[in-house]
């Protein structure tokens, strides 16, 4: 277990530093004038003003330089500044806790109905349920999330007035949980069908019929012995989710109105903040590689069969 949990580590390190240096590349190549663009829109610039400003952001040295520059910041706690002057990480001091409570909200949605709802399918597999519930699936699959935020915020919002249309600054709990609804349908099907083909497989399994047949009680084999052996498939959507969730929900944070990340990095690109842009998809980057890293980890509580360092 401590070798798979090294080797793991040493591979998201690897993709940390790939992914940086891919980000620093795409914004390196992006075209327009950095120096402009940090002056300001309509300031004319002198020479000395431009070369001053390039020795100050390094923007005279060469490519790797600069990559390394910055990465050595980055490792130190400095993932710069704004063009207004801001910290990076004031930034996300002030943003990160919204898309944080949002997305906590959507997983736990997506993971109590879609184990419950793909449990019911995969039990009664063929039958009129599982029909239903499928064929529900295939509808959340065939609507974009875009038009699911537009017609849920304009009749539980606008026309009905159960809630607020619009999510307020502070964006407490109470306030993200129809976003998070609608956040969660997005990806609740798969959720459902993962679950319903896990659970309709372990039902059909040597060591469920064994256990049935030593006269276990069915709630013990439903949850030790089937629910456990569907559970690896179902960690790997959820802990992929959670991770895409911090970064991804910029449609739905932009009709809610909610102050969050994923708005942010909008709102940075619009705007053309580069460098900042780059150290707000580090930290989701880092992020994404630990929630899996994570779910790397709990394969071995689920499934003792998996060999960690031999067949992995």
């Amino acid at each position: 277990m401590l070798r798979y949990t090294i080797s793991r580590l040493g591979q998201a390190i690897v993709v940390i530093l790939a992914a940086t240096l891919l980000l620093y590349a795409l914004v390196y190549a992006m075209p327009g004038d950095p120096v402009a663009a940090l002056a300001g829109e309509n300031a004319v610039i002198d020479e000395a003003t431009r070369a001053r400003i390039s020795a100050q952001y390094h923007l005279d040295q060469p490519f790797f330089m600069q990559y390394l520059i910055y990465l050595g910041n980055v490792f130190s706690g400095d993932l710069g500044q704004t063009f207004a002057g801001r910290p990076v990480t004031e930034i996300i001091a002030r943003v990160f806790p919204a898309t944080a409570r949002l997305a906590v909200l959507t997983v736990a949605i997506q993971t109590v109905v879609g184990i419950l709802l793909g449990m019911l399918a995969g039990r009664r597999r063929g039958g009129g349920l599982d029909g239903g519930i499928m064929v529900v699936t295939m509808v959340l699959i065939g609507v974009p999330t875009f038009v699911t935020a537009f017609v849920v915020q304009y009749f539980v919002g606008v026309k009905w007035a159960l809630v607020k249309p619009t999510v307020s600054a502070q964006a407490g709990w109470a306030e993200l949980i129809v976003p998070a609804i609608v956040l969660a349908l997005g990806s609740l099907a798969f959720l459902i069908r993962f679950t319903r083909s896990g659970i309709a497989d372990a039902l059909r399994s040597e060591h469920v019929r064994a256990a049935r047949a030593r006269g276990i009680p069915e709630w013990r084999v439903s949850v030790f012995h089937v629910l456990r052996n569907a559970l690896i498939p179902i960690i790997t959507v959820v802990g992929t989710e959670f991770g895409a969730l911090l970064g991804g929900a910029v449609i739905t944070e932009s009709v809610f109105n909610i102050p969050g990340y994923g708005q942010q990095v909008y709102q940075n690109i619009i705007r053309g903040e580069s460098a900042p842009t780059v150290s707000l998809v580090i930290v989701l980057v880092v992020i994404f590689v630990a929630v899996n890293l994570l779910v790397d980890l709990l394969y071995a509580v689920l499934n003792p069969k998996v060999r960690y360092g031999t067949n992995v």
